[in-house]
């Protein structure tokens, strides 16, 4: 069985996707109202193109790293993977967008 505790020192490098994932998650949904209103600007749908492709290469990477990051969208090895990761409400899933003050 596949365990998906990781030491210490992987931990940055996980939150580090987190946060690269959530921040082009956000700018893909803004692109995707922005062409809404705006459908022949061709410099935001190059710009949203590139962004869909860069977070699936990221959410692979976290796939293959950490486990399933959205049970609708990774493979799952067995047992069933989805539930071994904390789920959004808890703790150690969050992470902090800003860095904290000292």
């Amino acid at each position: 069985m596949m365990t998906r505790e990781q030491p210490c020192k992987e931990q940055p490098r996980k939150e580090q996707l987190l946060k690269e994932i959530t921040a082009l998650d956000f700018y893909i949904i803004d692109l995707h109202l922005f062409l809404d209103t705006h459908p022949g600007e061709t410099e935001a749908i190059e710009t949203y193109n590139r962004c869909v492709m860069k977070v699936k290469e990221l959410r692979e990477e976290y796939n293959r790293l950490y486990g399933m990051l959205l049970a609708n969208m990774s493979t799952s090895c067995e047992p069933w993977q989805w539930i071994e990761n904390p789920w959004p409400w808890q703790k150690k899933f969050n992470f902090e967008l800003t860095e904290e003050k000292s």
